[in-house]
């Protein structure tokens, strides 16, 4: 979270612009509430500049709640009368393999491609995925956390042959670089990475994949019922929504999307030269693809983990350890990351390479 933004929100805690109220204590029904939804609403349009044929939905969940809300609402959406009701996904790490497999549940999945014979290490090139005629949606992950690598540029289905809306999990790079909405049917995100803390969950929407609900679809799952009722079918996370919009706010005065990018590409290039150019680190994904925003990395001598790890917290560099499935080392650098931060972590690295050598 940005300094200035967890500043504000302190000082903003026991009374919201002369209100008397926290954010926590209103209605949200309120007039105070309804201002700060309908300024996070118009900032985020602004700042990811979505179409007037997209409908901004704040809901809950999670990314992964999002994995069966996807499902419950475009698998029976039919394109033509020869539709197979299935949906394609393109897995390239954890959180799309989540995905199809909560998908399962719900309709059809075929596995258009994957990078699993490579170790996660790659993207397939889209002119390879096997697509399925007829499919309700294409799903990709447009960044995994866990294995490091993202889509530079999406996909366009459309050059493929497809006529199935593109569905993007964008949970942990969402608001980091522009998006090109004309390759994009659904965009999801939990907040958790760019936007605010963990209990909001943002959905874009194009209008017409909105009112193709299956009939078991929790109304308040049903992407049509929650625009109807802008986002207040049930008790929205105000809490969640307000941070968001504090956040929404300090993207615009940094400069907007196009600065982010920038910024992160900065960061990124400086932790991957400094990588690249070890003989105790290295980076397994390729160049083409590697993430701006989760950077894993792995010491050649796996030995010497937990001292690294210990000799960063001494640092003050806190969770670098990588997950659990792919082990190594693991730099998260988000867009409230500082770039003197990641200045600080090249410097331990070569800190800590050069007191081994």
């Amino acid at each position: 979270m940005p300094q200035e933004v967890l500043t504000e929100a302190a000082a903003e805690m026991v009374d919201w612009h002369g209100s008397g109220m926290s954010v926590m204590e209103m209605s949200h029904r309120g007039k105070e509430f309804i201002s700060i939804y309908e300024q996070a609403q118009l900032d985020l349009r602004e700042l990811l500049a979505v179409p007037d044929n997209f409908k901004i939905l704040f809901m809950q969940g999670g990314g992964l709640a999002e994995n069966a809300i996807v499902p419950l609402n475009l698998s029976s959406r039919r394109l033509s009368a020869d539709a197979t009701g299935s949906a394609d996904f393109v897995v390239t790490g954890s959180w799309s393999q989540k995905s199809q497999q909560e998908a399962r549940k719900y309709c059809s999945v075929n596995i258009a491609a994957s990078n699993e014979t490579d170790g996660r290490t790659s993207l397939p090139d889209p002119a390879s995925w096997q697509l399925t005629p007829g499919a309700s949606y294409v799903h990709i992950c447009s960044n995994e956390t866990i294995d490091g690598v993202e889509y530079h540029t999406l996909p366009d289905l459309r050059s493929l042959g497809s006529e199935a809306p593109l569905v993007v999990d964008c949970s942990s790079h969402v608001a980091s670089r522009p998006v090109n909405w004309s390759h994009v049917g659904l965009a999801f995100a939990g907040a958790q990475k760019n936007l605010g803390p963990a209990g909001l969950t943002l959905v874009v929407v194009r209008e017409d994949l909105l009112g193709h609900a299956m009939s078991v679809c929790p109304s308040a799952f049903n992407y049509k019922t929650v625009a109807d009722n802008q986002s207040m079918f049930n008790t929205p996370p105000t809490y969640a929504i307000y941070i968001a919009g504090l956040v929404f706010q300090w993207l615009k005065r940094q400069g907007g999307i196009p600065v982010m990018e920038a910024r992160n590409q900065a960061k990124a290039t400086l932790l991957y030269n400094a990588i690249d150019h070890s003989q105790l680190y290295f980076n397994k994904v390729a160049s083409s693809c590697r993430s701006r925003m989760n950077v894993p990395f792995f010491l050649r001598d796996e030995s010497l983990n937990d001292a690294f790890l210990a000799g960063a917290r001494a640092h003050g560099l806190l969770q670098l350890k990588g997950h659990k499935s792919v082990g190594g080392m693991r730099a998260s650098i988000y867009n409230a990351m500082p770039i003197e931060g990641v200045q600080a972590l090249v410097n331990y690295l070569h800190e800590f390479e050069k007191r081994r050598s």
